[in-house]
């Protein structure tokens, strides 16, 4: 009797990396070994990508938030140790969002680090 192989299941593997290779160049999307390559590849990317996100926003918080102090007469790591004496715990996501949103506002979390 010949050893069963599963080809249906084999197929589908095959099947779901070349969708995955949809909309690439020349023979990284129809030749399964180089669609292979390219996918794992940009799996990796997207990875990294959202690793990468999370520190670029941070970063343009912390840029915002810096403006908005300047226009306040303070400097943002003044600003952000007044927060800290004051207890007010509100993150850099938040602030940058008020500083964006609401210069009032803002100017008032100003004064009560002073």
């Amino acid at each position: 009797m010949p050893r069963s192989k599963n080809k249906v299941a084999s197929r589908a593997k095959r099947k779901k990396i070349l969708d995955m290779a949809k909309g690439n160049f020349g023979r990284r999307k129809n030749v399964y070994t180089v669609a292979k390559n390219t996918v794992e590849k940009g799996l990796q990317h997207a990875y990294d990508g959202r690793k990468l996100k999370k520190r670029e926003f941070r970063g343009l918080w912390i840029q915002r938030i810096n403006a908005a102090c300047r226009l306040n007469g303070t400097s943002y790591s003044v600003f952000i140790a007044g927060l800290k004496k004051a207890n007010i715990e509100l993150d850099r996501k938040a602030l940058a969002e008020i500083a964006y949103s609401d210069a009032a506002a803002f100017t008032a979390v100003v004064n009560k680090t002073k």
